[in-house]
Order: structure tokens, then sequence, then C-alpha cells
């Protein structure tokens, strides 16, 4: 069995606060993951240096993105470039599809966050298309508050013929890994394939406390905003801290892949 974790932000988020480097570092290290998939909110600028990196760290990446549809945010997963915010649901799932890609109904019904509804899923499960892309749905959010609310979710998701998936939602290091996926296999291909036949589990964390946004998760934002993030230099050294003053490719990328 591998394991994944399809919902990771990074710094090329607004709210994220690790470089792409940190991150692969972190899963290497602390989690038993297999495949992991960088989900920045509404933007791929991540995703080539994740795709590079990741053979260091022996890991692999999906690319993907958590698009802001005006219905609700939905995970695009095996995609090759971003799809605009504002679109609506179906229309964003068939650009995801036109592309190849696959779609995850992002923490649906959660509060304080553009999530989709139930009633909106089923509607867009009708197309004979789309159908055929949105395939999953986010039963377990790790990255929620209020993870009593992934209960509800849970038993809403197994009324659909959806693929029911764990994430993190993990806007910090610690958090990546807690929400996660079981599936048949150990690569990026297994994992579609589990997704496809419904054969995904999804594997509970510990979830983010409330104490836990002020203890760990603000400290680490503001630091983010004065331009400092978690940061690898390689694989054999430690994460440490780093002031990124351009949120670019060229500036986060380790410096031993320029040597």
């Amino acid at each position: 069995m591998g394991f994944a974790d399809l919902h990771i932000h990074s710094m090329y988020s607004y709210d994220g606060t690790a470089s792409i480097s940190a991150i692969l570092k972190y899963v290497a290290d602390n989690t038993d993951l297999n495949v992991i998939a960088i989900t920045d909110h509404d933007s791929m600028e991540g995703v080539p240096e994740a795709l590079d990196l990741a053979p260091y760290y022996n890991l692999e990446v999906i690319p993907g993105c958590e698009v802001s549809s005006r219905d609700g945010h939905v995970l695009c997963l095996f995609i090759e470039r971003p799809i605009p915010p504002g679109l609506s649901l179906l229309e964003t799932v068939l650009m995801a599809g036109n592309q190849g890609g696959i779609c995850i109904a992002a923490h649906p019904l959660a509060k304080a966050v553009n999530s989709l509804t139930f009633d909106t899923i089923r509607r867009v499960l009708k197309h004979p298309v789309a159908s055929k892309i949105l395939i999953g749905v986010e039963a377990f959010n790790g990255g929620l508050v209020y993870t009593r609310g992934n209960s509800s979710v849970q038993q809403e998701s197994r009324t659909l013929p959806l693929a029911q998936l764990g994430n993190s939602d993990a806007h910090i290091l610690p958090m990546i890994g807690q929400g996660s996926s079981y599936y048949h296999g150990y690569s990026s291909t297994d994992l579609r394939n589990s997704i496809l036949n419904h054969t995904t589990i999804p594997r509970k964390g510990n979830g983010l406390s409330g104490s836990a946004v002020f203890t760990s998760y603000i400290p680490r934002f503001v630091f983010r905003k004065l331009g400092w993030v978690s940061w690898n230099e390689s694989p054999e050294k430690p994460i440490t801290f780093k002031q990124i003053n351009k949120l670019t490719s060229l500036n986060a990328m380790p410096q031993y892949l320029h040597s």
C-alpha cells in the first residue's frame, strides 16, 4: 500500500509558509508518504521546481492546483497549465479534463472558506463528460480547524459515486500528512488508478486545533509576510529559515541544482 497527501500549499500560495525544498525534505524525513501534490491557490509557480527536486528526495510529485471556482475550491491534479479562477465548477472541471487532469472536491461544506456544496457536486456529476473528471471528494481534511465537521462530509460522500480521499491541506510543515490516503501500489500512476476505481481510503491525522493556529500557523504566517520561509539547501542538510525577496522559482531553487 502507498500513501498520498494531495493537498499541500507552498510559499507560492498567499497563505503558505514553506519553500518547495522544505516541503520535500519534511515529507522525506517525517512522513511515510510516497506521493504528494503541490496545490497552491490558483498558481502552479512551484510545480516545475517540485518536479525537478522530487527525485533527490526519493518522492513523486503530482502537478496540481487548488482552483477557486466561483462555486468553491476544487483540486485539479495531473494538469499542465493553470486554470483561471472564477469559472463555474463545471467549466473548471472540463478545463482540467482537457489537459488530461482529474478533479477532487476540496473540503466540501467547510465554513469560512470558499467550499463546494454537495448539491453543486451532484449537478456537475450529471454531466456525462465532467463525471469522468470530477472523480473524488476530500472526505477528510486535516487542515480544517474544526475537524469534527469532517464526519458529516464523510457520510454525505458515501452517497456519491466518488473516490474518498484524505488530505492535510497543509500550510505549515508540521501539518503535512495530517490527512492522507491509502491506495493500492506506490506510484502516482497507481494512485490515479485507485482514485478512478474508488479504492482509496482516507487516513485521519490529528488535524489542526484552534490553539495550533495561534501557536504554529500565525507565527509562521507573519514570518512569511516578512519574507522568511522554511527552506532546505539539499536533502543531506536540515530545514532552516531563508529570506526570499522575490518568490520566484529561480530564487527559491536550492543552490545544489545550480552547481
